[in-house]
């Protein structure tokens, strides 16, 4: 199955629904002439409909665990389709709705 770039651009939600934003983009690579995310690059969300003083608290940001393995800028590995995120608190994953399908990596 083909792995995409994640960008700048492309629609990224908790699991709950809130949406993901990244904090540090790469500047140096664009995709679709937005920048591509490195793996190092956490995400803010927003919008996590799970309220306090819910059991789990609602998800706050996220960091990426899994990423490229093959394409990296400046060092970084960049953020793929199919990686794996964990939001904090909760634990639970963030996906990648909507994508560019442009440029694949490994």
């Amino acid at each position: 199955m083909a792995a995409f770039v994640v960008s700048q651009s492309d629609t990224v939600l908790c699991m709950h629904g809130g949406q993901a934003q990244p904090a540090t983009p790469l500047p140096r690579v664009k995709v679709d002439g937005r920048p591509a995310i490195g793996q190092s690059s956490p995400y803010t969300i927003s919008g996590c409909p799970l309220t306090p003083p819910s059991t789990p608290p609602p998800c706050v940001t996220a960091n990426w665990v899994v990423a490229a393995t093959r394409v990296m800028s400046s060092g970084v590995p960049l953020l793929i389709n199919s990686g794996t995120a964990v939001c904090v608190p909760t634990g639970t994953g963030l996906q990648v709705v909507a994508f560019q399908t442009r440029v694949q990596a490994t």
